[in-house]
C-alpha cells in the first residue's frame, strides 16, 4: 500500500465543537459540514457529533440526505437553499432547514406544496454582496412569507465577509444592519461563522455557525489555532520512499527550479498534489520528517515531492513524514503557500485513505 494517509482524531472534533459552544453559551450550533465535512468524512464526522450538535449545516440537498440518514434528530440546514422547485417537496420530506436568499427562491417557496411546513432562513446581505436580500427586501418578503402554510419558523441569517480580521470596519456595518431588523418577529436568528464564534460575541444569536474551527485550523491569520484552543483533526502523514545525494549545482524536480547550493541530501516523499497538497507549495515550506522541520525543494509533482535532508543525516528510506497535523499546523503550512487551511483540508482526495481515531 502506498504510504500516506489522513488520520483524523474524532476526540479533537468534539474538543473543537465542545469549545465552539463553550464560547458561545446558551446558543445552539449548526456544525458545518459541507464538502464532505471539509474533506474529514461527513459520515464519520456527524456520527462522532450526534447527539453533540443541535445541527448540521450543508451546502446541497444532496449532501442534507446523506446527513439526515445519519441523524434523524439534529436539525439540518441548507445553507443555499433549494436550486430548483422540485427540491422544496424533498426539502420537506427530510424535514430540512432552508435558507431563502433571493427573489426565485421566495417565489418557488410561495408556489410550492411541501408536506409539512418548512423552517425558513430568511437571508440578509449585510455586506458581503455574495446571496441574500438587502434590508428593505427582507421587511417585503417578511410580511409576504410570515404565517403561509409552507412556513413553520421564519428566522433570520446573514454571514460576515470580513470576520477572520479582528477589528475590521465592515464587521461592525454587518451587524448593525443585522441588528436592525430585530424588530421584525423571528423566531430564530443566525449570524456567527467561526470567526465571530471566537471573537464577536455581539454576533452569537440564537444559533453559532462554527466550520473551521471545527476542525482544528484557525479562521484567523494572526493566531494560531493552539492560541485559540483549537485542537488539528486531521495529520497527513506520508513516508520517504527515496533518498539520495546530490553535489552543488545539481537540481531538483520538474522544471529544475531548485539548485543546491551545498552537497545535499534529497529525500522523495509520498504525497504530492494528486492527494492535495499545494502544487504551488514553493521551495522552503516546512515538512516534518521523524518530528523534525525540513525545507521542501523543488515543484511538488503528481504523486511525490522532495524535501532537503542534508542536516538530518540519520533519516533513511521509510521514515515518517507529518504535511501537517500535530506536529505542523495546517494554518503554517497554509501561510507559507499564500493560501488558507480550509482549501488545503478540503483538497485532500478520495485517493488519501482516511483512518478514524475515537
Amino acid at each position: 500500500m502506498r504510504p500516506l494517509i489522513a488520520a483524523v482524531d474524532l476526540s479533537a472534533l468534539r474538543h473543537n465543537h465542545a469549545l465552539a459552544k463553550r464560547c458561545a453559551p446558551g446558543r445552539q450550533a449548526f456544525a458545518v459540514v459541507k464538502a464532505n465535512a471539509y474533506g474529514h468524512g461527513v459520515r464519520e464526522v456527524v456520527a462522532s457529533l450526534r447527539g453533540e450538535a443541535d445541527g448540521f449545516a450543508v451546502a446541497s440537498l444532496e449532501e442534507a440526505a446523506e446527513v439526515r440518514a445519519l441523524d434523524d434528530q439534529a436539525r439540518v440546514l441548507l445553507l443555499e437553499g433549494c436550486f430548483e422547485p422540485a427540491e422544496y417537496p424533498l426539502a420537506a420530506q427530510l424535514g430540512l432547514d432552508l435558507v431563502v436568499q433571493g427573489p426565485e427562491q421566495a417565489e418557488a417557496l410561495l408556489a410550492s406544496a411541501p408536506c409539512r411546513p418548512l423552517n425558513v432562513w430568511l437571508k440578509l446581505d449585510s455586506g458581503m454582496h455574495r446571496l441574500g436580500f438587502s434590508p428593505e427586501r427582507v421587511r417585503h418578503w417578511h410580511a409576504r412569507l410570515r404565517g403561509i402554510p409552507q412556513v413553520a419558523e421564519l428566522n433570520l441569517i446573514s454571514h460576515f465577509a470580513c470576520a477572520d480580521q479582528r477589528g475590521h470596519s465592515l464587521n461592525e456595518v454587518q451587524l448593525e444592519s443585522f441588528l436592525e431588523l430585530l424588530d421584525l418577529e423571528f423566531d430564530q436568528r443566525s449570524l456567527a461563522n467561526s470567526a465571530a464564534v471566537l471573537a464577536l460575541p455581539a454576533a452569537h444569536m440564537d444559533w453559532i455557525r462554527p466550520g473551521i474551527m471545527l476542525y482544528g485550523a484557525s479562521p484567523f491569520a494572526d493566531l494560531d489555532a493552539r492560541e485559540l484552543g483549537l485542537k488539528p483533526v486531521m495529520t497527513l502523514s506520508a513516508q520517504l520512499i527515496a533518498v539520495r545525494d546530490i553535489e552543488k549545482g545539481e537540481s531538483v524536480g520538474y522544471g529544475a527550479t531548485w539548485e543546491a547550493d551545498r552537497p545535499s541530501r534529497i529525500g522523495t516523499v509520498s504525497c504530492g498534489y494528486a492527494d492535495g497538497y499545494p502544487r504551488h507549495a514553493p521551495s522552503g515550506t516546512p515538512v516534518l520528517v521523524n518530528g523534525r522541520r525540513v525545507p521542501l525543494v523543488g515543484r511538488v509533482s503528481m504523486d511525490m515531492l522532495a524535501v532537503d535532508l542534508s542536516d538530518l543525516p540519520e533519516a533513511r528510506v521509510g521514515d515518517s513524514v507529518e504535511l501537517w497535523g500535530a506536529g505542523l499546523s495546517v494554518d503554517e503550512l497554509a501561510a507559507a503557500c499564500g493560501t488558507l487551511g480550509y482549501e488545503l483540508l478540503t483538497r485532500v482526495t478520495a485517493r488519501v485513505p482516511r483512518r478514524y481515531l475515537a
